[in-house]
């Protein structure tokens, strides 16, 4: 076999002009004005992550992670965190784009706030090249989101302009410290205390899984008042400054940084507190639910970080077999190949088209425009589809190794680091067996399944009739028959359950998406969601024609 030439860095050049279904996307969800912004501003952002933070990223993988600097030279417990001068420089490029910033206040050149689309849109690209550092921001994100909408006036006009910084004064990243060792994801168990000492609220206990720490300005962090009830009720949510006034640490300490598998962009450690001064936010008996909100936007990123690992390594999986050789052919005349690519292609395109649907109804429910039906589809849409792309993400780093044979398992190529980021998905933000607890919730709370159901009913009554909408049609009847059967089951048969009816939400969730799409644009659009349909309902039958095939040169 035979390379006929180098892939992914020769032949591209930018992520975001070679993305068709993005641009559609943005096309379809931004005015005129801010589309031709956010064309110009994505192109530039795209060649940045493509080229320069891209190659960034491979060194502080391989050799430049975050560090621990426990003490200074004198012996001074200083809890500093070391990263290279290219993560720096990552920073500053990503931020000052108004990845966080431009959700909270005004783009100069416009006139007005940008909103979570456009953000998503940076995160998305951002993330083929660093779904690690896509943490960080991530953290901020919530931060900002928290500040905004729960601190009063004082205490968010003390972090709020540092943590939506494009520049013009000192970037405070933002953190969000809820895992305890006795907890876990039963956030109830928390025991960090708060105690009033006249003047301030002070912090003492622990964190046990805390991302961001010592890159963070600001955490919110939940801790428990002195007589407060036991479980999440009896928890408040605190702004818990890194730094003191005068640079000193906040009374806190980092034990030790995670030694994990991936993502090594993001230094997560071990956080102690004593006496760390704290600002309440918002309602102190409310902080349960204030992160839950942060949560669900944190679970979105992390599904915006799944689908740009899938997306590179599509991308890296196309250019590897169009440029080599076996056994006399080139590998893209297989079928095999052909067909391993076109239903990554067709899963990619669905996935991507159909979280940024989900973002768009975030975005109305975020801003407080959303109906209680609008709020009750927004939770389900998230906890599925973070289920479902953090799933693929895995699937699609595993197949990109595979297309690239031997070479897929080495560190030289990025194969290797996309399946180790990947993995981290399915496990930050909720796992599927918590995200089905929140789906079969759901369920029985607000009858989501009924709005679902009859939601994907009415967009779908949208379309042109067409066979593709008559498969969609036919399985969302079996999925309503399937749900009704499932709300009848106990507890815990529903619980045994549960990651399955899950899934299929989101495949039908998808399913309804790609016929829309097929129906407004045609062509590519129509062939992508065919072999999506095919492939995700298993409806081919031995000897069927291969579509994958027949359509490889138009869909991939």
């Amino acid at each position: 076999m035979k390379v006929l030439q180098n892939v992914v860095a020769e032949k591209e050049t930018n992520f975001f002009s070679s993305d068709d279904t993005l641009q559609k996307i943005l096309e379809q969800m931004l005015d005129e004005e801010f589309y031709e912004y956010a064309l110009e501003k994505l192109a530039d952002f795209g060649a940045l992550v493509c080229g320069e933070i891209d190659a960034r990223a491979k060194h502080t993988d391989r050799e430049g992670e975050p560090r621990l600097i426990r003490y200074d030279k004198y012996g001074e417990e200083v809890s500093e965190i070391w990263v290279n001068e290219g993560y720096k420089k990552t920073v500053e490029q990503t931020y000052n784009t108004g990845i966080v910033g431009y959700v909270h206040k005004e783009i100069p050149q416009l006139g007005r706030k940008g909103n979570y689309v456009y953000s998503f849109a940076q995160g998305y690209l951002l993330s083929h090249a660093e779904p690690g550092f896509y943490c960080p921001v991530t953290l901020t994100m919530a931060t900002a989101y928290l500040l905004d909408h729960y601190a009063d006036e004082e205490l968010k006009a003390k972090f709020l302009p540092h943590v939506c910084s494009t520049g013009e004064v000192e970037l405070y990243e933002g953190a969000t410290f809820l895992t305890e060792r006795q907890g876990g994801s039963d956030v109830g168990a928390n025991i960090l205390e708060a105690r009033f000492d006249g003047t301030h609220y002070r912090l003492y206990g622990e964190k046990y899984f805390a991302s961001n720490a010592g890159m963070c300005g600001v955490a919110m962090v939940l801790a428990r008042m002195p007589g407060a009830p036991e479980g999440t009720k009896g928890l408040t949510l605190f702004a818990v400054p890194w730094r003191k006034e005068d640079g000193s640490l906040n009374h806190l300490r980092i034990r030790r940084l995670k030694d994990k598998l991936g993502v090594r962009a993001v230094p997560s450690g071990e956080v102690e507190f004593d006496g760390s001064i704290a600002y309440v936010v918002g309602d102190p008996k409310k902080g349960i639910y204030y992160m839950l909100e942060a949560l669900n936007l944190s679970r979105i990123c992390n599904a915006v970080a799944s689908v740009g690992i899938m997306r590179r390594a599509l991308l890296e999986s196309k250019y590897y077999v169009s440029n080599r050789e076996a056994f006399g052919q080139r590998l893209t005349n297989y079928p095999m190949i052909r067909d391993s690519l076109a239903k990554m292609a067709s899963k990619l395109h669905a996935e991507v088209a159909t979280l940024f649907d989900m973002i768009r109804l975030y975005d109305r429910v975020a801003g407080g425009e959303g109906t209680d039906r609008d709020i009750v589809l927004n939770r389900l849409n998230i906890a599925i589809m973070k289920k479902e792309t953090a799933e693929q993400a895995i699937r699609f780093a595993h197949e990109a190794i595979e297309l690239h044979g031997g070479n897929g398992y080495i560190e030289d190529f990025v194969t290797p680091r996309l399946l180790r980021d990947a993995q981290v998905l399915t496990v930050w933000e909720g796992t599927a067996n918590i995200l089905a607890l929140e789906v079969i919730r759901l369920f029985k709370k607000y009858k989501a399944h009924e709005l679902f159901i009859d939601e994907m009913k009415q967009r779908l009554k949208k379309a042109k009739d067409s066979k593709l909408k008559e498969i969609v049609s036919e399985k969302l009847m079996e999925l309503s028959e399937d749900l009704e059967k499932f709300v009848s089951l106990d507890d815990e048969t529903q619980t045994y359950e549960g990651k399955g009816i899950s899934q299929k939400l989101a495949w039908m969730y998808e399913s309804v998406v790609a016929v829309e799409w097929a129906d407004r644009y045609g062509g590519k659009y129509e062939k992508l969601a065919d072999i999506y349909l095919e492939d995700t309902w298993k409806l081919r039958k031995l000897g069927d024609p291969m579509k994958t095939v027949l359509y490889f040169n138009d869909v991939v």
